[in-house]
């Protein structure tokens, strides 16, 4: 009686597709039966013994470039090189679960993305009175900062935390808050600009930009994009954006032009 299996009985027997098998002759780690006289393949014993121990070496976890060196080698390469596929995949359980750590704190609505002392500061925005829109705003500011000019971000975080505590400069920036919803031909622009400007060279509230920032042949573009995030959401914070800069440049402020 001829005991040969399709290879559709061979992929069922070994729980894999037909195309998976058809894989693994591509890739050299079965190999194709030879036909029998109605021109069919047909897998024997050895063949499906084969078939089996490749499906489980990938279902384990080998990578398909490395199975058919381990089947070929010796017990003692062979423990081997389980033993560092054991490694890798512990190293990729381990990513996947700080993944997950991830997700769920997002989830959460953590901040993941700034350290907790940046945190604080989003959370005294928000006891300071500051709409939801607006701490949303600093916050995405933050994390462009600590991503785009990390060489700068402690001193920012200073910064912020000093005007926090300066009643004078939290009312400023109130009305700069305010001023989303005014029309850009509003004169308290400027006028809101130059009290702005004056606060901060009275104050030396103004973080230096270090020389390897500077150096940077994009410095302007990444600055931009901070200090002008969501421009394009609020024209008349973004001209206050811009009459500010240009008060702190005439004041002989290095402030990168875009």
């Amino acid at each position: 009686m001829d005991y040969g299996l399709t290879i559709g009985q061979a992929a069922a027997f070994a729980d894999v597709t037909v195309k998976t098998v058809r894989h693994y002759h591509r890739l050299g780690l079965v190999d194709e039966p030879r036909r029998d006289g109605s021109g069919y393949r047909r897998y024997g014993s050895s063949d499906m013994l084969r078939l089996v121990q490749v499906r489980t070496l990938a279902g384990a976890g080998v990578p398909l470039a490395e199975i058919g060196g381990l089947l070929d080698a010796g017990p003692e390469r062979f423990a081997a090189a389980l033993d560092d596929v054991e490694r890798r995949l512990t190293h990729r359980i381990e990513e996947l679960v700080a993944r997950r750590a991830v997700l769920h704190r997002l989830a959460a609505g953590d901040r993941l993305l700034l350290p907790e002392r940046a945190c604080v500061l989003l959370d005294r925005f928000a006891e300071l009175g500051f709409g939801a829109d607006y701490v949303a705003l600093q916050q995405e500011a933050l994390i462009l900062a600590r991503a785009l000019v990390p060489e700068m971000f402690d001193s920012l975080l200073v910064q912020l935390e000093h005007q926090l505590d300066d009643p004078q400069y939290v009312e400023l920036i109130k009305r700069a808050q305010e001023a989303e919803s005014w029309e850009p031909d509003d004169p308290r622009l400027a006028e809101l600009a130059s009290a702005l400007s004056a606060k901060l060279l009275t104050d030396h509230e103004l973080p230096k930009m270090p020389a390897a920032f500077r150096a940077r042949p994009d410095a302007a573009t990444r600055y931009g994009l901070i200090n002008h995030h969501r421009a394009d959401q609020a024209p008349a914070a973004a001209l206050l954006t811009e009459l500010l800069e240009t008060n702190l440049r005439a004041a002989g402020v290095d402030v990168p032009h875009q």
